[in-house]
């Protein structure tokens, strides 16, 4: 008998008193109607139909609770039923760089790991001082607000560095890791007119050394408009560099950058690819504001991550999930990076790691588990996992028979949190709920203030009827749009020729009867 949708983890009351939604409800109790009642689905279904009923009012009290630095103005949501066309927080400015290092500076802020055995520890102040040196640096080769700052990096602490430096100065940020062949690199990069590379010589994965010298040389030639390269872990310049080429070594001690600029909500931050498996690589351009609100909204209500706690999500730098782990630095969190196989030297080594850091959070993906239940691998047999209390998976749904190995095999105490979003809004449309149970196979709840529902032709599906992944309304980290893209047209194909005004995300999805959502795969 099929046991989908059977209750596999309850949260305990306590937890659920003392998390970050139940002291938000509390925040808006008057707005949202008094959203914590005993029966935990109803309130969050009451509280999540205010957040995408009351629109602004909810980003605006989420601005608030959140605690975001900048200015905020009077202007919250303009044009608040066109999709596409809505406008958030139109006369706000803020940094984004400014509000990922505030804080404590003597609190941990990074914690780098690699499969060497390498370890390297930076504090908010350190990280601060690095970010500013490196944006002095930048600035020196001719980046300002509005240029592109390529990575040519692996998920080491020099690319948060970068990363931060160029959203200092207003800048945008890309990314692929040195994985990447050649051509990959170029087809991406090439579309964002980069003035900038800071470029890794050499990476390991798998026990072995990987030198870059060549592929960099490809890469160089590959990006005829490139101003300025910075070399992280080589002294050996490659050929083609251009005349601005500086050590990392060197960026670092120079001078630090004055005060950081406040900058409008929508100003470029990323720049993030499509997978490229239907064609070019779609450049998809995310903006500052809608960034920061919609991490910080997952990180604080969704995943309920604490100042201080240990957060970990295995990816690479080319993920939107590098993006949204680094975000995690806004919620005074100690970010965790793995720069490596994630099986070297055994399977056992991100357990270790999990076990050796205290994480808190533990991000990684189906595939993984799948791997890891076929090997044989209990972590909770072998390894203290009395720290951690969030699971996040994403990247493919989560099957319902890697539900029962975490609970058996893992940890069976542990929020385990299904996500699933994209690249293509940098976020995520359903994900993990602290005030509801686990349900087998299930995805829990949509996120607050995204109106996620699934559609049939001509409107919205019944409870286990399969359909198309939609959002019927605008939400604050929607694309600006597309490179190259200049009318508009590719985007609005992409997203709103299927459905008219209603974001189509191109996945099969099924809501069920408990409120929860079942990922099915692609429909594109």
């Amino acid at each position: 008998m099929d046991s989908s949708g059977a209750i596999l983890w309850q949260p305990p009351a306590e937890r659920v008193a003392a998390c970050e939604l139940t002291n938000f409800a509390r925040f808006v109790q008057h707005a949202a109607g008094r959203p914590v009642p005993d029966a935990p689905e109803q309130a969050y279904r009451r509280l999540h139909a205010w957040s995408v009923r009351e629109r602004a009012a909810f980003w605006n009290a989420l601005w608030d609770y959140a605690g975001v630095i900048g200015e905020r103005g009077a202007h919250v949501l303009s044009d608040g039923e066109r999709m596409p066309g809505a406008r958030w927080f139109a006369d706000a400015r803020l940094n984004f760089a400014e509000n990922l290092l505030a804080g404590d500076g003597a609190c941990i802020a990074l914690i780098g790991r690699d499969e060497s055995g390498t370890r390297r520890v930076l504090t908010r102040a350190a990280l601060s001082q690095a970010v500013r040196a490196a944006a002095a640096g930048f600035a020196a080769a001719g980046i300002g607000a509005g240029d592109t700052v390529a990575g040519f990096l692996g998920n080491t602490p020099e690319a948060v560095v970068a990363m931060l430096a160029a959203a200092y100065l207003g800048a945008v940020w890309t990314a692929t890791p040195p994985e990447f062949g050649a051509s990959a690199v170029i087809e991406r990069f090439v579309q964002t007119g980069a003035k900038l590379l800071v470029a890794a010589g050499s990476y390991r994965y798998g026990g072995r050394h990987f030198d870059c010298s060549d592929k960099l040389a490809q890469i160089l030639r590959g990006m005829p408009g490139l101003q300025a390269l910075v070399l992280v872990a080589t002294e050996e310049v490659p050929a083609g560099a251009p005349a601005h080429t500086r050590q990392w070594s060197e960026l670092l001690a120079a001078d630090i950058a004055p005060p950081p600029r406040r900058f409008p909500f929508d100003t470029p931050l990323f720049v993030l690819y499509s997978s490229g498996t239907t064609g070019r690589p779609k450049a998809i351009v995310h903006g500052a504001g809608g960034t920061l609100l919609q991490h910080r909204k997952e990180h604080l209500l969704h995943a309920d991550i604490r100042p201080g706690e240990r957060v970990f999500y295995y990816t690479t730098t080319g993920w939107m999930m590098w993006n949204w782990l680094v975000s995690a630095l806004a919620s005074r969190a100690v970010v965790v990076l793995y720069d490596g196989s994630p099986t070297f030297p055994d399977s056992e080594a991100l357990w270790r790691l999990a076990a050796e850091e205290r994480l808190g959070t533990f991000g990684t993906s189906p595939r993984f588990l799948a791997a890891m239940e076929k090997a044989g691998v209990r972590p909770r047999d072998r390894h203290d996992l009395g720290a951690l209390r969030t699971i996040l998976s994403t990247g493919a749904p989560l099957a319902a028979g890697q539900f029962d190995y975490v609970y058996e095999a893992v940890a069976p105490d542990v929020h385990l949190a299904s996500i699933s979003g994209g690249t293509d809004i940098i976020s995520c449309f359903c994900l993990g709920v602290p005030w509801l149970p686990v349900r087998r196979g299930e995805i829990q709840g949509a996120g607050l203030g995204m109106a996620t529902e699934v559609w049939n032709d001509p409107g919205p599906a019944a409870p286990g009827e399969r359909g198309e992944l939609v959002c019927t309304a605008p939400f604050p980290s929607m694309p600006l749009g597309f490179l190259g893209d200049t009318g508009g047209e590719r985007y609005a194909g992409t997203y709103f020729n299927r459905f008219r005004g209603i974001w189509h995300h191109g996945d099969y999805a099924m809501r069920t009867d408990s409120g929860g959502f079942v990922i099915l795969g692609r429909s594109d």
